[in-house]
């Protein structure tokens, strides 16, 4: 019952008044009593979840933990279980969701809230890698939002870029407003075989190269992909198998969230300190959507945040798996 009432604020947040902070100490004592491996943790750093009562104390757990631990509410069974991409012989990430609906509320609210309605697109996606395997959240999500377009061209696509590209000229001769979304490698191969001036798309990469590529600076891949394609921009998605929700950037790879997602950024050689807005440091991530796993998720992504609001990927610590999302280093 505590949850299905926070879950009723959540996405009504304001994240510039108090009102987000106050949300978010509610969400931490939650976890910190009923998901039980955050509940050890909290305790192995001797914190008292009662004497929190700002998020700069809440402690954030790696997210190593969902390589090796079930990280969900006690008595919380769960629907389905996405898990990360990666190569071959990494641990991946396990996520046992308990709620699609709710991750399917905060994906579809997000998405409301940078791009409109839905059902004013068609969504097109090259999400080969993914389709390939089993629980990727990211196809569930895009299944999902192409179910929202209603739009009988929606769908997904694999190898069949010839099909895909005759489909993305003829939406763009009707008028009808386009979300391309895909991964880095397979957009390239889409503008390696055909060059288009794309007027009413808005194309979107999720990140990586999966190993058929080198990869590229951010600025490169996205020059080459605006050359390719005729667009002014390259959106970018930040989303992960641990997390219920996404940041979206409108290019320059400078992400916004929604408003019951935060990132704070922590100092690379104390954990438990925060660096001033500007500079470098890992990021951490504060979802309250993940209300039935851990809302409070220390990254090993490097970035900052800047005077905007808006944060940026600068990269990995150099002892992390490479990621299967939007993780382009900049060089």
């Amino acid at each position: 019952m505590i949850a299905a009432q926070i879950i009723d604020r959540i996405f009504n947040l304001n994240k510039n008044n108090a009102g987000f902070n106050e949300l978010a100490i509610e969400v931490f004592r939650f976890q910190a009593r009923q998901v039980e491996v955050y509940a050890d943790y909290v305790n192995q750093l001797g914190i008292n979840p009662q004497k929190v009562n700002s998020i700069e104390d809440i402690p954030f757990l790696p997210v190593e933990f969902f390589k090796t631990k079930k990280i969900v509410t006690r008595g919380k069974a769960h629907e389905v279980v996405f898990s990360s991409s990666g190569t071959t012989g990494m641990i991946r990430s396990h996520h046992y969701v308990a709620s699609t609906n709710l991750y399917r509320q905060s994906f579809v609210s997000a998405f409301k809230k940078f791009y409109g309605n839905p059902n004013e697109y068609c969504i097109l996606a090259l999400l080969p890698s993914y389709l390939e395997r089993e629980g990727s959240s990211l196809v569930f999500m895009v299944d999902e939002l192409i179910k929202e377009t209603k739009h009988s061209e929606s769908g997904f696509y694999l190898h069949n870029l010839d099909e895909l590209i005759t489909k993305l000229q003829q939406l763009n001769n009707s008028g009808q407003k386009v979300l391309l979304i895909g991964v880095s490698f397979a957009l390239l191969d889409l503008v390696e075989q055909h060059k288009m001036q794309l007027n009413n798309t808005i194309v979107m990469e999720t990140g990586g190269m999966k190993g058929t590529r080198r990869e590229l600076p951010r600025e490169e891949l996205h020059q080459l992909l605006c050359d390719g394609l005729g667009v002014s921009s390259i959106h970018s998605e930040y989303g992960m198998t641990e997390l219920l929700s996404q940041g979206y950037s409108f290019g320059k790879g400078l992400f916004r969230t929604p408003d019951w997602m935060k990132v704070v950024i922590r100092d690379t050689n104390d954990p438990f300190s925060f660096v001033e807005t500007g500079q470098t440091g890992g990021i951490n991530i504060i979802d309250l959507a993940n209300i039935y796993s851990c809302s409070f998720l220390e990254l090993k992504d490097l970035g900052k945040i800047h005077p905007t609001g808006e944060f940026e990927v600068l990269g990995r610590f150099d002892t992390s798996d490479i990621r299967g999302c939007n993780l382009l280093v900049n060089e």
